[in-house]
């Protein structure tokens, strides 16, 4: 499993250096409004339906505060607009670096 060796606040990015080598940087307000949490992303139930979430939103003047470690597969970021629920799985913030490039 792919984890994360070491991770900076640089600029508008947060930066991750990886097991593997990879670096990734990621611009503050873009892994916002990515927050994988139901009150960003809303929940959807077995039909299919979709509840809460806010949708996508221009985050560009969010920052990141500071990050924490969650188990052995995951970060929660803490964001200035006082965001910190979502769970950025290791996996998924690779896959969010491959498509923004």
């Amino acid at each position: 499993m792919l984890t994360p060796r070491n991770i900076q606040l640089i600029g508008q990015e947060v930066a991750i250096v990886w097991s593997d080598g990879m670096e990734t940087f990621f611009p503050m307000g873009k892994l916002r409004a990515a927050s994988p949490s139901a009150e960003t992303a809303g929940e959807r139930d077995i039909f299919g339906h979709q509840y809460g979430g806010t949708g996508r939103h221009d985050f560009s003047g969010v920052t990141v505060q500071g990050w924490e470690q969650v188990g052995n597969y995951a970060l929660r970021f803490n964001f200035s607009d006082g965001h910190n629920t979502g769970l950025y799985a290791y996996d998924y913030l690779r896959r969010l670096a491959l498509s923004w490039g």
